[in-house]
């Protein structure tokens, strides 16, 4: 599948388009862990785990300007009472010692790592434009399982370096200011008609990865490019090589 615009960067979402994921699956199976390491804690499971959703709720609405990890925190205060040094510690503990082991159920696709090396190699500035609602370390986590190497972007979206959620589209403004690059010259590759693909609005091309499609707004597929993260990969393959910024 042949490209008639002409790209000067890349934005890619992570779960279900470089990530083979279940969604649903894996978020079931997070807050899983999370409250049984809370209860390996001593801490109140079921307490924890409501609060955190409370919290998480609480990025997908709050006033503009405002960092995802602030929104996050003082709702997480609010609800859990405080936000001490045991809970960062807690936190920390879970992220680095269990978070890893949610691996399961997502086995990596060479597709991804050959999709991104094509497209390195042709001098693309490539940038992860995930759903920012965990710290950094659990997105470098999900790359890792992805097979693709965090140092391979310029840039990586997480709750404590964003002011909005897909699918708001100041979320894709903030992501484009900072890259410093013109709409019309992004393609933006994901796996969700609602959440990525209203990048369409500011002027982005699209590409919409199949294998985990989801689709809640009856999006017309045929009207952007699109195919398995296989065919992806042999998309980026062809592309020529990047004329600059």
């Amino acid at each position: 599948m042949a490209s008639s615009r002409k790209y000067k960067a890349i934005f890619f979402d992570l779960d279900g388009t470089l990530l083979p994921m279940d969604v649903e699956v894996f978020l079931k199976d997070y807050f899983r862990s999370l409250g049984g390491y809370a209860a390996q804690c001593g801490m109140d499971a079921a307490a924890l785990v409501k609060a955190v959703e409370v919290s998480v709720f609480a990025m997908m609405r709050h006033e503009p300007g405002v960092l995802n990890s602030q929104a996050f925190w003082a709702a997480f205060e609010r609800e859990w009472g405080s936000v001490g040094p045991e809970v960062q510690e807690f936190f920390d503990g879970f992220y680095e010692k269990v978070f890893g082991s949610l691996e399961t159920g997502c086995k990596a696709n060479p597709a991804a790592a050959r999709a991104i090396g094509a497209l390195l190699e042709k001098g693309y500035p490539l940038y992860l434009t995930t759903m920012p609602l965990f710290p950094r370390i659990a997105v470098e986590w999900r790359l890792k399982w992805a097979g693709v190497d965090p140092s391979a972007f310029r840039e990586i979206t997480c709750f404590d370096n964003s002011t909005a959620v897909k699918p708001s589209l100041d979320y894709y403004r903030e992501n484009v200011a900072r890259c410093g690059i013109d709409p019309e010259d992004i393609l933006m590759v994901g796996n969700n008609t609602e959440e990525d693909m209203v990048a369409l609005q500011l002027g982005m091309d699209g590409y919409l990865v199949t294998d985990y499609l989801i689709d809640q707004i009856a999006f017309d597929i045929e009207s952007v490019k699109h195919g398995s993260l296989e065919d992806f990969a042999r998309f980026a393959e062809s592309l020529p090589a990047c004329e600059g910024e």
